[in-house]
């Protein structure tokens, strides 16, 4: 693999470029490929079919990953939850994708994250022998998947001593050790998707973000530019649809049950040290677990439920008390000390768009009993919708799609290459590891991390972190706005970094940004 950043020109997002290619696209020729909503599935979608060779136009109403795409884990997860209900087609396809992203795509985004499941009083021996073969049977998914032992080390049995050690928090009464397991983490879920968006414009996809589609048809799209209210229409030879939850409010007949995911946030001294993060068995459930997750920031996120969403559906899911509660209340049955209420300084929560395949007269399924497969849907005048699925497999859903695209409007395209195609900034961690430029600029950036980290070594003012309690510094929000499509300053706080998360930050933050976005408009 060699490194995929490229001449920043050709990868480069930046209001000027939206505005060009926003004035070529809108009443301009037909392009291949429409495709509606910039999470992780509709960047993906855009990659994979500009990695064909097929001309591209990817809208979304508001920003890069603005929805579910920013709210999750941040876990790239391996499928071992779906080996337990024996949905043995998507755990295989976690693992795979898992593999695709830690080794080939984008080994600076994605690392080994270990976790520890305490065998507190709490958990039977019964739940934990089921634990640990569930964790073995993982590392067999692992090797199906063909990822190197080196990328995800196996699973173990750690004692009582070993337990503390890694999770310092966790209550010592009563423990009988702890289940030491593996997994992929991100750096940051929204840097994931604009990774995808700029690699795809670095293929020639034309990314144009605050473009709203007020109607679909199977030849395109009736659009409006959110910053200016113009409408006009484009047109393309095949439209998908990549919506997520609000897919049905652009093509009849596709049935979503969204899902809420919520997480919390607290600040790191409330739980100690944490050299790993922390499965916690949910009581009464034989597979489901709250996490703890340590971050690169400093802050810890624990998360997360899976409750079902009624009625319609908001462009920012918000956190009902009875969430929180709950995720406290299963975080306190481990610890020396309970999180309190006061505790937590942020929290925010994802919906997942599971597909309702329903109809019966039974009750519904719990959302947590629904399947993560992923499905592709064409409506009757050819609007190709992918729905389902989950942030790991969003590339072998965004293949699946263009599949179809190709196959029933007869695109001249060859074969997805997105399994070997690397982000913009992945390169070996050998090459990572030599780079000039601070290992947290390295996880977040690749080898575009020298280039941020000169703007700093450049301009004083930009070298300061944004916040004292944060690490962002002013070079980041400055590449932001020339490189990764950020227009304003929600763009900047709630995505392309994640100060917003702690709504105290967000507004102590607010006015350095908002003074750094009038210098770059004023110098334009």
């Amino acid at each position: 693999m060699t490194p995929a950043s490229g001449p920043p020109a050709a990868s480069s997002l930046s209001a000027a470029r939206r505005a060009r290619e926003l004035t070529a696209t809108v009443g301009g020729p037909a392009m291949d490929v429409l495709v509606v909503g910039l999470g992780a599935t509709g960047a993906g979608v855009a990659l994979d079919a500009a990695a064909r060779g097929l001309s591209v136009a990817a809208i979304d109403a508001h920003d890069l990953a603005f929805g579910t795409s920013r709210f999750s884990s941040k876990l790239i997860h391996g499928g071992l939850r779906y080996l337990a209900s024996a949905q043995l087609d998507v755990a295989h396809e976690s693992a795979v994708e898992r593999g695709v992203l830690m080794e080939r795509t984008a080994p600076h985004l994605v690392g080994a994250q270990p976790f520890v499941l305490p065998l507190t009083p709490l958990v039977s021996r019964a739940q934990a022998a089921l634990a640990r073969a569930g964790f073995h049977a993982g590392d067999t998914l692992r090797l199906a998947a063909r990822t190197a032992r080196a990328t995800l080390p196996p699973p173990r049995r750690l004692s009582a001593v070993e337990t503390r050690h890694l999770a310092p928090a966790v209550r010592g009464d009563g423990l009988r050790g702890g289940l030491l397991s593996w997994d992929g983490r991100l750096t940051d879920d929204a840097r994931l998707v604009t990774a995808v968006a700029r690699t795809a414009a670095a293929r020639g996809a034309r990314i144009l973000t605050r473009v709203r589609a007020l109607a679909l048809t199977g030849s395109g799209a009736r659009v409006r530019d959110e910053l200016t209210g113009e409408e006009g229409e484009i047109r393309a030879r095949a439209v998908i649809n990549a919506t997520g939850v609000w897919a049905g409010g652009l093509v009849d007949g596709i049935r979503i049950r969204p899902s809420r995911g919520t997480h919390l946030v607290v600040r790191p001294e409330c739980l100690g040290p944490l050299p790993a993060g922390l499965h916690i068995p949910i009581p009464g459930e034989s597979n489901r677990f709250v996490l703890v997750l340590p971050q690169d920031d400093g802050r810890v996120y624990v998360g997360l439920t899976d409750e079902p969403v009624d009625g319609g559906i908001p462009d920012v899911p918000e956190v009902p008390e009875s969430d929180l509660g709950f995720l406290l209340d299963v975080l306190g049955s481990v610890l020396d000390t309970p999180v309190r209420r006061d505790d937590v300084v942020g929290a925010f929560a994802g919906l997942r768009p599971l597909l309702d395949t329903g109809g019966g007269t039974g009750p519904s399924p719990r959302t947590a009993d629904i399947s993560r497969r992923h499905a592709v849907l064409t409506s009757p005048d050819g609007v190709v919708t992918v729905v389902g699925g989950k942030l790991t497999t969003y590339r072998r859903m965004a293949q699946d799609a263009v599949d179809t695209a190709v196959r029933e409007r007869r695109l001249p395209a060859g074969r997805s290459v997105t399994a070997s195609l690397p982000l913009v900034g992945a390169a070996p961690p050998r090459t990572l590891a030599a780079l000039p430029a601070p290992r947290r600029l390295v996880r977040r950036y690749g080898t575009e991390a020298p280039a941020v980290h000169a703007l700093g070594l450049r301009d004083e003012r930009l070298r300061e972190p944004v916040l004292p309690s944060y690490p962002v510094t002013g070079a980041e929000l400055l590449w932001a706005l020339r490189h990764e499509g950020a227009l304003d300053a929600a763009d900047l706080l709630d995505r392309r970094t994640r100060i917003g998360l702690v709504p105290a930050d967000r507004a102590r933050a607010l006015e350095t940004v908002r003074e750094l976005l009038a210098e770059v408009t004023e110098s334009a």
